[in-house]
This record gives C-alpha cells, structure tokens and sequence, in this order.
C-alpha cells in the first residue's frame, strides 16, 4: 500500500484527534478509536432521532432509571448473567468524568488508589492532578499473558480495577477477582471497575463483572464508546452498588457534573440493544489482526497477544521508541512511558483498522530494527 493510498482511503474522511495529530505520510495508530464505519443501528438511531424530536427527552427528569440505565441493564443480564437494578444507574458523559465525580465525592486529598499498571494513562492523570496517591499492582510476564502481584493495600482507600486491562489486554479471571474482593474486604476498599473493554474479550476468555463477585462495595463503570468507536458521543454509565458511595453522589446538586446528550443517549441504547451484528463482524477482524501483529513484528519485540481490546502492548527492549518510530517509520504510536510504572521500554499499538492499513504498519514496522 502506498501513502497516497493511505490518505486517500483514511485520513480524507477521519477529521477527529487520531488522524488530526499525525504529521504528514504518517499511520496513526495510538488514540483508541477504530478505522471503522459506525454501527448501521447506531446510525439509523441518530438519524430517527435527528428527524424527530430534539427537545428535552421524557427521562431528563429521572435522575435515576431512564432508557439509558435499562438498556445497560438488559445488556449485562444478557451477555454477562448479572441482573444490576436500573435504578441504582447514574448516567455520565465518559468513563474519566465518572471517576474523577466518584473519587472527588468518596476520597480526599492524600487518599491512596490502588491501580493495576501499567494503567491507562489518563487514569494516572486524574489521582496526579486529585493528589490521591497511586499504589500500584504490577504487571509481571508470565508466558505467554500477565500476572498480577497484589501488594499490602493498607492505607487504600479504593481499588481501581480495569478489566479487561488497559494496555495489556489481560482479562481477570474468577480466581483473580475473588483474591481481589477479599483484599477490597480486608482494608474495606471502594471498588471501581472500569469495564468499558468488556465486549471486546476474545474466546475462550470471559468477562466476569466484578459487581458479580462483591456488588455491595463495587461500582461498575462502561459505555458503548471502546466497542462500538463512539467515543465522540459522550455518553456512559456508573452503576453504583456501593451504597454509601450512591448516598453521597446522590446528595450533590443533580446538574453539577453534567449529564450525556439526547444524541448520546440513543446512539448508546441503540449500540447496545440492537449492535451486536456489527459487533461480532469487528471482533472477528480484530482477532486476525491481533494475531498478523504476532506473525510480523521484527525480532526483538517482545508481544503477548491480548486477550481483550484491540490494544498492542509492545517491548522495544528501551525507552523512547515511539518517537523513533514516529519519525523514522512513520507510526505514530502511544509512548509506554506514559502509562507509568512497567511501560517505559513500550509502546501501545491500536490495530482497530482495515487489514490493508495494519499491513502497511506492520511492513513500516518491520524496516526498523531494535
């Protein structure tokens, strides 16, 4: 594939920040969003919607409940077996502003956050700017996938869980979870699971809500944005089984923190009751190229193919090898470093685009050497 052809087909009519911050001749593939045309129910929705009524919707006034809160209900019990109640949903208008909302309500200033890393960087972002204190659970190689080493969270005052993992791409098992609720028990943690990658977990794994193994002391974060490349939308979900958690949000003036857009809302509901089609058509070719990056990548780096996301954790053996890449293959990937403690000799590669474009990111690749 040529560069012109490069152009042509994706950054003529990608006008958002992935193709916006690639400099000329140059394949970006760091920002997690897909190359990949919006679900046709997604589309249908909004264009239903937008020849419709787009004055104040009939839930604006439930600050509980709402389409939205039963939509992400009747997906769980479906495609996860776990049955969450639509009135203890609040909605949000992404996963970061859940979080920051939940930790400014729930912690203070000095609080440590116990967090799997390497992490996703604006999560490290968030307790840097909040001073909440990062304990971290590192990610060790073990085979062909990671391990985990839990370390003495006393003195936590929540757990920061992001499953499936963001960048590794591993998914917790049962095993896991329970040692991780029995640590959540013993030093009486807040749980915060960040499940936004969970449609995106690839056979034979499975995704287990956390809110499963301990609902009392869990508050569940998603939205359709990572599985449906909605990101622009603004929309997501915290479903809040802590309830000494849901009794201080609930007792904050109802419009402080904002709320998602009528438009938000019914490209959700759509994705995620009606998207499923789309869904398993992408996933199917997320795995093949999850497996051409394991097949194609030059000796030296080092790549554990994920068990969830479409997300490439890559060792370059050395730091500061997302800018030589940037600049000698022309590839603009994540830099490690900035996913903090175990990412600093790595970079993150998304591999949600055509397989024309991977194989030209992967022959652009091949050229350089560790």
């Amino acid at each position: 594939m040529s560069d012109a052809f490069v152009g042509a087909t994706l950054k003529s009519t990608n006008d958002g920040l992935k193709w916006a911050k690639a400099g000329p001749e140059v394949i970006p593939a760091w920002v997690a969003d897909m190359d990949l045309p919006t679900a046709p129910a997604v589309i249908e929705a909004l264009h239903r919607r937008a020849d419709g009524d787009l004055g104040y919707p009939a839930w604006l006034d439930r600050p509980t409940g709402g389409p939205l809160a039963e939509a992400f209900a009747a997906r769980m019990t479906a495609k996860y077996g776990w049955s969450p109640d639509p009135e203890l949903v609040r909605p949000f208008s992404d996963i970061n502003q859940a979080l920051q909302v939940l930790l400014h309500v729930w912690t203070e200033p000095g609080d440590a956050v116990a967090v799997h890393t390497p992490a996703y960087h604006p999560f490290l972002g968030t307790l840097a700017s909040m001073e909440r204190p990062l304990r971290p659970i590192q990610a060790r190689p073990d085979g062909d996938s990671w391990r985990f080493e839990v370390p003495d969270l006393s003195g936590c005052k929540v757990l920061l869980l992001v499953n499936p993992h963001n960048p590794t791409g591993r998914v917790f098992s049962r095993a896991e979870l329970e040692e991780l609720a029995e640590h959540a028990e013993r030093h009486d943690l807040m749980v915060i699971a960040d499940e936004i990658h969970a449609d995106l977990v690839y056979g034979p794994e499975r995704h287990i809500p956390f809110a499963t193994i301990l609902p009392a002391r869990t508050v569940t974060l998603t939205s359709a944005t990572k599985a449906f490349n909605l990101g622009g939308i603004r929309c997501s979900v915290a479903h809040l089984g802590a309830p000494e958690v849901r009794k201080a949000l609930d007792a904050q003036p109802a419009f402080l923190y904002g709320s998602p857009g009528v438009l938000g809302v019914e490209a959700t509901v759509a994705a995620w009751l009606h998207g499923d089609g789309w869904l398993e058509e992408t996933r199917a070719l997320l795995d093949r190229n999850r497996r051409a990056i394991a097949a194609r990548l030059p000796d030296g780096v080092t790549y554990r193919i994920p068990q969830a996301t479409y997300l490439a954790w890559l060792d370059y053996g050395r730091p500061g090898m997302a800018d030589v890449l940037e600049h000698e293959a022309k590839v603009l990937l994540s830099d490690g470093a900035a996913f903090g403690p175990g990412g600093e000799t790595y970079v993150r590669l998304n591999f949600a685009t055509t397989e024309p474009v991977l194989d030209e990111l992967l022959r652009r690749l091949a050229t350089m050497t560790t």
